[in-house]
């Protein structure tokens, strides 16, 4: 019964032993893992391609609006008596 004993707390002894291994190859493998991230595009670069899109569509859409749906030339969208007109009619309107 004594040898029963015996094996019983050496098989216990080796599971522990096992346990403490596997943690630690755990442990270094996930320390091998957890490099710093490298992005591609950084993020004070994403805002400002955010801000430029957004831009480039709201002119799109200008020259989209008063070109192609109203009856004006798509370039006067960027000159000012264009917007001095809109102006003037949107304060007329009030």
């Amino acid at each position: 019964m004594a040898n029963n004993h015996e094996k019983v707390n050496q098989a216990s002894e080796e599971k522990v032993i096992l346990k403490k291994e596997v943690e630690q190859t755990n442990k270094n493998h996930d320390e091998k893992e957890r490099k710093p991230k490298v992005r591609l595009i950084p993020i004070w670069l994403r805002l400002l391609l955010v801000a430029l899109l957004l831009m480039a569509s709201l002119l799109a859409g200008a020259m989209i609006g008063y070109g192609v749906i109203g009856d004006g030339s798509p370039g006067d969208v960027f000159k000012k008596s264009t917007w001095v007109k809109i102006s003037d009619i949107v304060k007329k309107e009030e």
